[in-house]
């Protein structure tokens, strides 16, 4: 009798601990959650009693393609749908985030958070992003007004209940390439200085990604350069003596992850198209720096920055065999037909330094639409 009292005993607290316990979870359906500002109540998709019964339903998102590309000041729409599978007659309520990892490897941030027919932008993407929602199941992120700090991956991600599944998508930039140093000369910049340098000129730092496309391309300097992860490399087309030595193949040489204070290099800067015009100011006298700004300036116009430049010549096809004025003090010129008494025969953006302000020049100006 004593065992069989023992065990009416532990069957009556268990049943009071399940009791207890279900109670508890009644009372937890009943709350409301919040999230980034969110305020919804029996977001599972339950069945009223906090149970969730998918009976073999999988959700499945998908990102295709994987990758697409773009240009700075356009809109573009990132693609995302999900579904369930075997598909549902009902359509369920769903949470979905959007969240963006930058090339440059920094901490993962989010973009846009929809409950229903709610959605909420955060940081740089506030009021630029929206879903596109034109049929059942498509959460494809459409961003307006590219910028260049866009390029990177997306994540798209579906919570339905306990189910939780993401799918990801690279947006990469069409853009151009350019190597810069100040006018204080060769490796001065730390990686905080060359970030600066590149903002100033109307660029992002490069991607080891985007370096690469431009060696594809041609792109050969022999100065090390920061790039966005903050290893400092540089491109080689033809190796010789003072790039690494004969012996190496062409490529992108490396010299790693370097100190991000205490070592200085140069840089290579991203820039994308630009929305303004760009062009050689037609002066009736040549200019000194001073001059070359305000004769900008009372053209409607400012005087051009390097960015915008490389930008007019790789997009536009700018050509112009007049050395100009730029903001920050060098002397360039860009040349899309190669021809006799304007430097080497290739395409590009030729480059005379910089000279002391009081000399006279030409000037580009860029001015907005």
């Amino acid at each position: 009798m004593g065992g069989f009292s023992s065990e009416l005993f532990q069957m009556g607290k268990l049943h009071t601990l399940l009791a207890f316990t279900l109670q508890i979870l009644y009372s937890c359906h009943g709350m409301s959650t919040s999230s980034n500002g969110f305020f919804y109540h029996d977001i599972l998709n339950g069945n009223g009693n906090g149970e969730i019964h998918f009976n073999g339903i999988k959700l499945r998102v998908e990102a295709q393609p994987h990758s697409v590309f773009a240009v700075r000041s356009s809109n573009v729409t990132l693609p995302c749908q999900f579904q369930y599978e075997p598909s549902l007659i009902n359509p369920r309520r769903v949470r979905v985030k959007w969240s963006f990892l930058p090339l440059s490897g920094d901490q993962e941030s989010n973009v846009l958070v929809s409950i229903g027919h709610r959605q909420r932008s955060f940081g740089a993407f506030k009021d630029r992003v929206h879903l596109q929602k034109d049929v059942q199941g498509d959460i494809s992120l459409i961003i307006t007004n590219v910028r260049l700090k866009d390029s990177g991956q997306y994540r798209c991600e579906v919570i339905d209940g306990l189910e939780d599944e993401s799918a990801t998508v690279d947006l990469r930039l069409r853009g151009v390439v350019f190597p810069y140093q100040p006018h204080h000369g060769r490796y001065h910049l730390t990686f905080q200085e060359a970030q600066k340098a590149c903002n100033a000129q109307d660029a992002v730092v490069a991607t080891f990604d985007q370096l690469f496309a431009a060696w594809q391309e041609g792109l050969d300097w022999c100065n090390a350069g920061w790039l966005a992860d903050g290893t400092v490399q540089y491109p080689i087309v033809q190796p010789r003596l003072p790039c690494g030595g004969l012996d190496l193949a062409p490529g992108i040489r490396s010299y790693g992850a370097r100190h991000k204070h205490r070592h200085h290099y140069d840089v290579f800067c991203f820039t994308s198209t630009v929305t303004g015009q760009v062009y050689f100011l037609q002066h009736r006298q040549k200019l000194n720096l001073t001059m070359a700004v305000q004769a900008c300036t009372e053209d409607g116009a400012q005087i051009a920055k390097v960015g915008q430049l490389f930008a007019a010549w790789k997009f536009l096809g700018l050509d112009q065999c007049d050395a100009g004025w730029l903001a920050d003090g060098s002397l360039r010129y860009p040349i899309s037909n190669p021809r006799p008494n304007c430097g080497p025969h290739k395409s590009g953006v030729r480059s005379f330094g910089f000279p002391l302000p009081y000399h006279k020049h030409g000037v580009y100006c860029y001015k907005s639409r």
